[in-house]
């Protein structure tokens, strides 16, 4: 396995890679890789025939009092997990290299970016927008795969991508979870013991709410209401906000016809926790 933190090397690699007629695929991260992150590799090893991995911790994506200081940043175990999968380079560039001195242009996907993560993270997409933009410019990959955790962020790149014509295939990979429901991510760590057997929570009002919706509930509100209802009986977790939505625009829907997308994101200690389900209203079959 290659390990590259030049731009221009990189995109040399890949661009000899292209001229051959071989596939490139890409799994961009920030690093401390979990079991989700090798779900999408090994998904990306799958469909291409030379595989990318990108680690590196974006500080634009941070707002002033989130933990970009603290963010976990174990180096060796990512490189060893990269190499138990097959990936035919690392990616680590420096913050230097993605955001030389001079460096001022940003991305930003307006209607999209505004709700949800957005209004609780105002800088947030931009630096998402920004940093994916220069990535898939350094990698030129044919595709790049994302996990469904990050909902509103896997809607905002497939976006970014049809807007400017990056000539990407985005694939977006369900979330993967541990057994009893919490989605993985690389902030579970912070976690105290108490507070993981309560994270749970997050999952279970998902849960909820997709049930009502399955069985036949039509109204958002009310769907909210069941999912709110699981929130609050964990006195230790405050909701930042939860919310039924369109699975294209992230819309609120006020009535849920065919699909939704639930959306939440809540507070447990120190710890911001997100995660979302796709549901599917109950069909009334309709006799002729």
């Amino acid at each position: 396995m290659k390990i590259l933190r030049s731009p221009a090397a990189m995109t040399a690699w890949s661009e000899g890679l292209r001229r051959e007629g071989v596939s490139v695929g890409f799994v961009p991260t920030m690093g401390a890789l979990h079991e989700g992150h090798r779900a999408l590799i090994r998904e990306a090893r799958l469909r291409c025939d030379a595989l990318v991995v990108s680690i590196f911790v974006n500080p634009t994506q941070f707002g002033p009092q989130e933990d970009l200081a603290r963010y976990p940043r174990p180096i060796s175990h990512d490189r060893a997990i990269c190499r138990q999968e097959g990936v035919d380079v690392c990616f680590e560039p420096t913050a230097e290299a993605m955001y030389p001195t001079g460096f001022q242009t940003t991305v930003t996907v307006p209607a999209i970016a505004r709700r949800w993560e957005g209004e609780s993270r105002p800088h947030h997409f931009a630096g998402v927008a920004t940093v994916v933009t220069k990535l898939f410019g350094m990698v030129r990959p044919h595709r790049a795969l994302f996990g469904q955790k990050d909902f509103q962020q896997s809607v905002l790149v497939q976006r970014l991508v049809n807007d400017l014509n990056l000539g990407v295939d985005i694939v977006v990979r369900p979330t993967v979870r541990e057994q009893d429901g919490l989605a993985m991510s690389s902030r579970n760590v912070y976690l105290s013991p108490d507070e993981r057997r309560r994270a749970v929570t997050l999952y279970k009002s998902l849960q909820a709410g997709a049930a009502a919706i399955r069985t036949g509930e039509t109204d958002a509100k009310t769907v909210r209401s069941a999912m709110v209802r699981v929130i609050q009986g964990e006195p230790a977790m405050t909701i930042d906000y939860l919310a039924v939505c369109d699975p294209i625009t992230l819309e609120p829907l006020p009535t849920v016809a065919r699909k939704a997308v639930l959306l939440g994101a809540v507070r447990l200690g120190t710890v911001r926790l997100i995660d979302n389900m796709l549901a599917a209203a109950k069909q009334v079959r309709r006799h002729p």
